[in-house]
């Protein structure tokens, strides 16, 4: 143990832990002081002997102790070390009759004394004279560990250990072991299983008896799970199914062969006298918590011996005095019958196929036990079965008590039977049915299988658990136990055989859906069912006693009958794991022929029971005298139970079988306890701070010759009586007893310290008391009373329940609370202990809950409402409640007296406060624990001083309601509003108010109230105006010019101006409502700021703010509510506006207005879809760009102006994306299409790439369809109308006038694929019959001139490139701020992009998962614009370019966002049915226009950069400007010269390669195959032969190659092997995208091919264009480039323009006639 406090020290061990042992009660006996150098922790009696526990961990033994052999006398009179524990620390100590334990901080145990029964654990000896480790092994675990014990306990010949994980384990003899075995002794310890899985809180040892403190539910911290569908013990499946034809059997009737989970349901009432209770029935559990059915069996008045077989003597020969010597190994297994005609067996049903869980034991019954006896039945004639059916289905009939002699005949049960008894023990066996036809067995048999039918088909929906009648938590243990005892004469033992009628019962049962089991109907044969057997309708056929269930029935026993549930902690959680629990129950088990066990019988129990009638007893102790048992409650009352011969019960109550209040007088408050032999020793609060002792039992005479029979006859106590000497002692902090001693431990009070814990503790235990005094008389009273809600009426009905809850709450706070010191009084006695120190938080919150409760009910006129009620049940002058008050003043109204009732606890906070301040006094102001003790007293008196003044508040305004105007009242009172101020003092005005209106403004703490009148009529204010506080802004006015003390009032939708009528009042009113506001603000409004949070007030509330207000009057957000953030009565910032019709809006608002990014759904007719859009908004309407899901299922995606599309958009129309059957994507004007766009059809295949005009296709046009039809002119009114192309895929071609949509209408020229051509009018559309009339030309092969003037060029009537996509350059000035291209300021622009820059990234941060790392890098690299000064250089130029190279890679980036919108309008256009070779050049013309203007945007934001082809400045030294190789991004050569396409191609056209290569390769289709078709052929020569027939001279072929770094020669069979390396280096032409990087290819392939030739020739040498060709061709043919055609046209298309002249162009020449080379080759 920690050292308890500074101050202490310095005086000695001689003032704590302090031991006086004593016996008996009369004035003569002194205290006999122990004396020992340290502090004594703990002290146990046993029977003649003791052990102490000292400070340090070491154990001191005194008295009688044969055991020790070395000792002359066994008497030892001064205590003596075991030395053999000096190594150990123990930290618990126990004493038995003869024999001790304790366990070490490890968990270790060590036992020495008496073994002879195996009390110490240890096998093959019988005393053993010193500690001796004693280990407990789990075998059940894998591996075996070894179990952490807590405590011990020590009976006569038995001892249990609290295991860590706190279950209880047992060793030595007798059935006080709770063990499942018959032989004795037990030497190693085992589990008792019974009390398997529950969390066991102490045990303790009687004579032959044991007790158990068991914690009712499982501990909080753990979840509760689903519920099991496997056994916890043995892991087999708890349900089974078994499917049959026509059924599914579905089987619960789990039978575990491992042990048995028991549970709290149990029934333990029996009678008294009954010495046996082989009969009754356990069940095994899933989980611990459900409710069982509850099923005793005991035969009223009717001795039933268990005997052998072989020999029955009468039932009367068994004196009820000795029970134990006939009672089976376990007297709670089920009855298995013998069975006597074996000669008959049936097949046995699957066992525990029953709806109820069957029990389950691990050992067998030793023989086979039966029930002997005869009787006759006591029902004549059938009217007596109903009445008697009726009778037994009422519980309330007490005066009922039949107790007939009853008979039993010898059971004959078919193995069937037997077996499905056995299997379910809740089956009444013993009593064995006669075998005639009596009425009562067709009657009840009937019964039985009518109910089977119904109750097991329903079984999933009744749930048989509900259906036989578990009672309702709450039900009080007395009232049940009263219901019950006139039951037990009414059990009937008589039910016919059985066998008449299983035919029957299993044909009834086996019907389809039905469990086909026929033990189900049995189930409810037992006498115990609570099926209210009455409301069978009974209607008997004449054959076969057929009994149907009518539905009513089902329908009532499928709802509980629940009884008010007392509110009281009961109900409530646990608060927090580590503090003490108060639901338990106490278990016991053992010899109960004393009744020490306090199930009312004296019958013994080898298993561990409940005692029912402690549940709900809150206990917290449990002591065990040799045959009585005492348990401590929460409440500081004692129960006793058990022998009494010496009045040790402390009553004499009777029966003793069952546990009863020890007498003490009021105001005695019992908080240790222990029992002896034949006394019990009680430790009290009295009225002072110092404890007190009692004693009950025997008075021991100092005479100690004393005779048996004097001792019998010696006086004893009729109650507990005061030991004179306890105030002598100083402080006790615990007792304890055994055999005839009595030992207390006490302390001195140093420095005020152990007075003021004391104090502490006895002030808690008090507060406690009052507490349940109250929950007791005042609150379950008035619970009972049926008519309290409606008296009440809804409200304060709910209020006040929310208020008992609290109420609970605390009450169980406090008296965990309670236990928590009382327990660390009795050991540790640190200060950093204290629960109130340390969770504080739990205290002062539950309080200021509680307070909330109190003050709302008050506020409603709750207690003015309770006031008839409490004259109800307490009478006129309801003393009850008077007295609980402790309220000084006399004749207070009722409620008031309620009120202050409610409101006591405030007083304890003070106390709280008070008593640590004391304890704080007893240390060193600068230690840490003054610190500790100081913080939690100002804690709890400022929330005590808190807490006052919301009473006061509470007060203040249930008298305002009493004198408000009646109308107003109802609608604006509410529980949890308080007044702060009213002006009905004239105080504030409105300002510009009329002549004759009256205007009162009322203060709430979470509202302004604005009440208006006219002024003859004061009290009838007409109308009023409720201002949520939330949202509303007061600013004063200066006084300097006006000379008036006004307040400025802003809310969202209205603000005036308040004008006070002096300073004063101006600044009361302005700090009361700012302090209001800040408060409704901080979520505080109810309670105010309470002083624990620490938080401090500011003098003003913010302006900006997040708040909800429901608009009334603006016309766009009438009746909406908003909900986020607000500056000055205007939302600003992120919020969600929700209106009545549905419509949300959640985004950003500026001023009042959307504004901003925003989400916008607007639900539809259907009820399933709604138009949503997600964008920028400006000025309350969609503006900017954004995403329009619309009901119809169309999508667009673009620009906004004034909720309109405006700008560059796409339209998707269709159901589904994947399938849309349109897409349209180009430029729009006030919601319609206008300007250039593209217009994919894809139901029709048709794309239209065109001029647009409101909608309809106005203009120049271009249009391709799926089966490579185009054309190419003019639309009118949404039709191909006017001079247009038409080319279908073979080349045909007509050139004219269109009338409509592919409809020839006028003059033109047809012209066919050989050159033939008519030239006249035509008519009709295409694709089916023309009518022409015209003259018909067949161009003769010479007539060349001719031909080339019908040469058509296409594109001249498409939409100029530089036409296309406007809006969406635009958009991108927009974005830089310039209205129109190039109009603005450079700096301007760089602004725009750093706003859209941080505003982007800030979105982004709120979800990062849609930026990858790459790019949040690239974000940050843009943040540092390219800077200079001067003429761009080549370096700046680099910078600039890299700059670009990232701008276009993030879409936050204007620049990025233009690309990107780019690249789709580029793909829209061209891919699918755009993929149309004739589109090829419009193609080429449409990128080369992107880069004319971005590079105008890129001159723009660099202006110094110079324009298209111009020089930049400095240029290096080396090659001036011939060089043309830097234009490209990859380049290492400085180049000089400025070009867009060196600049923007590398960034732009990797990401529109794909759909323009696909158009080069389909226009040079046929060149491409020719080109191929001769590449084929020609590889399939070896290198030197194709070498020869290119023309390769000689010099210039390879002697040797390198192929895997081995030179070899080069053979007339060798391949692919010369210039390998420059083929390679040629075949990357494919993987490269810009001209530029195409054109390095070709550089680099020359140069390997000139390094071979220069290894070749080993000397320098310059090419010829006629040496270089074949060589040249000769690797381009070994390249095999697919699509060269396609890269030929691609690089020429795109080339830079100055680097044509070039070096590069010289090679790119090169190439290109390589390419036409190949096509013409002829092979010879």
């Amino acid at each position: 143990m920690e050292k308890q406090i500074s101050c202490g020290e310095e005086d000695g061990s001689g003032e704590r832990g302090l031991l006086h042992t004593w016996m008996g009660y009369s004035y003569s006996t002194t205290p006999e002081r122990i004396l020992l150098s340290r502090p004594v922790l703990q002290a146990a009696l046993g029977a003649r002997h003791g052990v102490l526990l000292v400070e340090g961990g070491q154990v001191y033994s005194f008295g009688e102790l044969p055991w020790k052999q070395n000792h002359t006398s066994s008497v030892v009179t001064e205590p003596v070390l075991e030395a053999v524990l000096s190594e150990q620390r123990v930290v618990f100590v126990a004493a038995g009759s003869v024999h001790s334990g304790v366990v070490t901080e490890d968990g270790g145990m060590h036992m020495w004394g008496e073994n002879t029964h195996g009390q110490c654990g240890l096998s093959g000896l019988s005393v053993i004279p010193n500690p001796t480790p004693v280990g407990v092994l789990d075998s059940e675990a894998m591996p075996p560990q070894t179990v952490k014990i807590l405590e011990v306990a020590c009976g006569d010949q038995h001892t249990l250990a609290l295991s860590a994980k706190h279950e209880v384990w047992a060793w030595g003899s007798g059935c006080q072991l709770g063990l499942n075995t018959s032989k004795f002794p037990v030497w190693k310890p085992q589990k008792v299983e019974h009390l398997a899985g529950r969390h066991v809180l102490q045990v303790a040892c009687g004579a032959a008896h044991s007790l158990a403190l068991v914690r009712c539910l499982p501990p909080p911290h753990e979840p509760r799970k689903p519920p099991q569908d496997k056994c916890g013990q043995c892991h087999q499946m708890l349900y089974t199914m078994t499917d049959r034809e026509d059924h599914v059997i579905i089987s619960d009737g789990h039978h575990c062969s491992v042990g048995v989970e028991l549970d709290s349901g149990e029934t333990t009432s029996a009678f008294e006298g009954s010495p046996d209770q082989s009969s009754r029935g356990k069940q095994g559990k899933s989980s611990p918590t459900e409710p069982v059915l509850s099923m005793p069996t005991q035969i009223p008045n009717s001795p039933t011996c268990i005997t052998n077989p072989e020999s029955t003597p009468p039932p009367e020969s068994k004196p009820a005095s000795e029970p134990q010597n006939k009672v089976p190994a376990s007297s709670q297994e089920p009855v298995e019958p013998t069975i006597e005609n074996p000669e008959e067996p049936e097949a046995p049903p699957t066992n525990g196929e029953f709806c109820v869980e069957a029990s389950e034991f691990s050992t067998p019954e030793p023989d086979s036990c039966r029930a002997t006896g005869g009787k006759s039945s006591p029902y004549p004639d059938e009217q007596a079965v109903k009445a008697y059916l009726k009778r037994l289905s009422d519980h309330a009939l007490a005066e009922h008590t039949t107790k007939t002699p009853s008979t039993l005949h010898s059971a004959q049960l078919s193995s069937d039977c037997a077996d499905c008894f056995t299997s379910d023990p809740l089956i009444p066996v013993a009593q064995s049915v006669t075998p005639m036809g009596s009425a009562l067995n067709n009657l009840v048999v009937s019964c039985a299988s009518a109910v089977g039918e119904r109750v097991v088909s329903t079984y999933e929906a009744l749930s048989l658990r509900k259906v036989i009648g578990y009672w309702v938590p709450g039900e009080r243990v007395e009232e049940r136990l009263r219901q019950e005892e006139p039951m037990q004469g009414k059990k009937s033992s008589s039910l016919g055989d059985i066998r008449e009628e299983e035919a029957e019962l299993s044909r009834r049962l086996s019907l389809p859906g039905l469990l086909s089991q026929g033990t189900h109907a049995l189930l409810l044969l037992h006498p115990v069912c609570r099926l209210h057997i009455a409301e069978f309708e009974v209607k008997e056929s004449a054959s076969n006693a057929k009994t149907e269930v009518s539905p009513r029935l089902l329908r009532r026993t499928s709802r509980h009958r629940a009884r008010a549930v007392p509110l009281a902690p009961g109900g409530i959680p646990e608060a927090d794991a580590h503090l003490p629990p108060l639901q338990t129950e106490v278990w016991s088990w053992g010899r109960g022929q004393e009744g020490q066990l306090g199930h009312g019988d004296l019958l013994p129990r080898p298993q561990p029971v409940c005692v029912k009638s402690l549940n709900g007893k809150e206990v917290l102790r449990v002591a065990a005298g040799a045959y009585h048992s005492l348990a401590l409650t929460a409440q500081s009352q004692v129960f006793s139970w058990g022998c009494n011969t010496s009045g040790q019960l402390g009553h004499m109550e009777s029966p003793t079988t069952l546990p009863h209040l020890a007498k003490l007088s009021d105001g005695i408050r019992v908080w240790d306890i222990g029992a002896g032999q034949q006394h019990t020793l009680l430790l009290a609060d009295g009225d002072c701070i110092q404890p007190i002792l009692y004693y009950s039992g025997q008075q021991v005479k100092e005479v100690m010759e004393q005779t048996e029979e004097e001792e019998k006859t010696g006086e004893y106590t009729q109650q507990p009586v005061l030991l004179p000497f306890c105030m002598n002692l100083g402080y006790v902090s615990s007792v304890c007893a055994g055999g005839r001693t009595c030992a207390a431990l006490t302390d001195c009070n140093v420095m005020g310290f152990i007075a003021s814990l004391h104090e502490l503790a006895a002030a808690v235990r008090k507060y406690y008391c009052k507490l349940s005094n109250i929950n007791s008389l005042l609150l379950q009273p008035l619970l009972k009373l049926d008519s309290l809600s409606s008296t009440l009426g809804q409200s304060s009905a709910g209020l006040l329940q929310n208020l008992i809850g609290r109420f609970g709450r605390l009450s169980q706070l406090t008296g965990q609370n309670s236990a928590s010191l009382t327990s660390f009084l009795r050991r540790s006695r640190d200060i950093r202990g204290l629960v109130i120190l340390d969770d504080a938080h739990l205290f002062l919150d539950t309080y200021s809950e509680y307070c909330s409760a109190v003050g709302d009910l008050l506020v409603m006129g709750g207690f003015q409402a309770l006031v008839k009620p409490c004259h109800d049940v307490f009478g006129k002058g309801a003393e009850v409640v008077q007295k609980l008050s402790e309220c000084s003043e006399e004749d207070l109204p009722l409620a008031d007296v309620l009120a202050h009732l409610f409101y006591l606890p405030i007083k304890h906070l003070h106390e709280y406060g008070r008593l640590l301040l004391k304890l704080a006094t007893c240390y060193e102001v600068s230690s840490v624990d003054y610190q500790k003790l100081q913080d939690a007293c100002s804690k709890y008196e400022s929330m005590a001083l808190h807490l006052k003044r919301r009473r006061k508040e509470a007060e203040y305004t249930l008298h305002f309601w009493k004198s408000f105007p009646g109308k107003m009242t109802d609608s604006l009172r509410k529980p949890s509003r308080r007044l702060i101020c009213e002006s009905s003092n004239k105080a504030l005005t409105l300002q510009n108010a009329g002549r004759f209106s009256v205007n009162w403004f009322i203060l709430f703490n979470d509202a302004l109230v604005h009440a208006q009148g006219m002024v003859p009529y004061k009290s009838l204010f007409s109308t009023h105006h409720v201002f949520p506080l939330a949202t509303l802004w007061v600013e004063p006015i200066s006084e300097e010019n006006t000379g008036i003390y006004g307040l400025k009032v802003t809310s969202p939708e209205e603000s005036f101006t308040l004008l006070a009528s002096s300073p004063a009042e101006k600044a009361k009113w302005l700090r009361s409502i700012n302090q209001a506001v800040e408060q409704a603000l901080s979520g505080l409004g109810h309670d105010g700021i309470p002083p624990s949070t620490g938080v401090t007030q500011r003098a003003d509330p913010p302006i900006s703010r997040t708040a909800s207000y429901t608009f009334y009057k603006d016309s766009r957000l009438k009746e909406a509510i908003y909900e986020g953030r607000w500056v000055s009565g205007k939302p600003n910032g992120r919020g969600v506006v929700k209106w009545p019709d549905g419509r949300i809006y959640t985004g950003t608002f500026k001023n009042g207005l959307e504004d901003g990014y925003g989400d916008y759904v607007v639900p539809n007719k259907n009820p399933n879809s709604c138009d949503h859009y997600q964008g920028q908004w400006k000025d309350g309407k969609m503006h900017g760009f954004g995403t329009f899901r619309y009901a119809s299922g169309e999508i667009y995606e673009g620009s906004f102006q004034d909720n309109m599309r405006h700008g560059h958009g796409m339209l998707r129309s269709g159901k589904l994306n994947s399938t849309s059957p349109s897409v349209f994507i180009g430029q729009w004007q006030y919601d319609k299409k206008s300007g250039y766009g593209v217009f994919d059809d894809i139901t029709r295949g048709e794309k239209y790439m065109g001029m647009w005009l409101d909608d309809q296709r106005q203009g120049n046009a271009v249009v391709v369809t799926q089966f490579s039809l185009y054309y190419e002119g003019s639309f009118s009114n949404n039709k191909m109308m006017g001079n247009g192309v038409l080319l279908s895929e073979d080349d045909t071609t007509f050139e004219g006038e269109f009338s409509e949509d592919w409809t020839l209408n006028g003059k033109g020229v047809l012209t066919m694929p050989n050159g033939d051509y008519i030239e006249g009018s035509f008519s009709g559309v295409w694709g089916t019959g023309l009518k022409m009339s015209g003259t018909y030309y067949k161009p003769s092969l010479y007539d060349s001139d001719k031909e080339k003037a019908h040469a058509l060029k296409l594109g001249r009537l498409a939409v100029h490139s530089e036409e296309k996509w406007k809006a969406v350059f635009l958009e991108c000035w927009n974005r830089l701020g310039c209205d129109s291209p190039g109009q603005g300021q450079t700096t301007t622009a760089w602004d725009n992009i750093a706003v859209a820059l941080t505003a982007n990234r800030r979105q982004q941060r709120d979800s990062p998962e849609l930026l990858s790392r790459s790019h949040h890098k690239t974000l940050e690299s843009l943040e540092f614009i390219p800077q200079h000064v001067g003429p761009v250089t080549l370096e700046v130029y680099h910078t600039i370019r890299r700059y670009l190279v990232k701008a276009c890679d993030t879409p936050l980036h204007p620049l990025g966002r233009l690309v990107e919108t780019l690249v789709s309008v580029y793909r829209m256009t061209y891919v699918g049915v755009g993929a149309n070779r004739r589109l090829l050049p419009q193609a080429v013309n449409e990128i080369k226009s992107y880069l004319s203007r971005i590079f105008q945007l890129v001159r723009f934001l660099f202006p110094d950069l110079p324009e298209e082809g111009g020089s930049l400045a400095d240029p290096p030294k080396e090659k001036g400007g011939s060089d043309p190789a830097g234009k490209q991004l990859e380049s290492p050569k400085p180049g000089c010269v400025v070009s867009s396409s060196a600049l923007l191609l590398p960034v732009l056209l990797p990401r529109l390669y794909p759909p323009l290569f696909t158009l080069y390769a389909l226009e040079k289709e046929k060149e491409d195959d020719v080109y191929w078709e001769c590449v084929l052929r020609l590889n399939k020569q070896p290198d030197l032969a194709l070498l020869a027939f290119l023309g390769v001279q000689e010099k210039f072929w390879p002697v040797t190659v390198t192929v895997h770094g081995e030179k070899q020669q080069v053979l007339s069979s060798t391949k692919d092997t010369c210039f390998a390396s420059a083929v390679e280096t040629l075949q990357q032409i494919s993987t490269t995208f810009t001209p530029s990087d195409k054109l390095q290819v070709i550089q680099l392939t020359f140069e390997e091919i000139t390094q071979e030739v220069l290894a070749l020739l080993k000397q320098d040498f310059l090419w010829s264009m006629d040496d270089l060709f074949p060589v040249f061709l000769f690797v381009v043919l070994r390249a095999r480039i697919r699509n060269l055609g396609s890269e030929v046209s691609l690089i020429e298309d795109l080339m830079d323009p100055c680097v044509q002249h070039g070096e590069h162009g010289i090679m790119f020449t090169t190439l290109k006639a390589c390419y036409y080379q190949i096509q013409h080759e002829k092979i010879t």
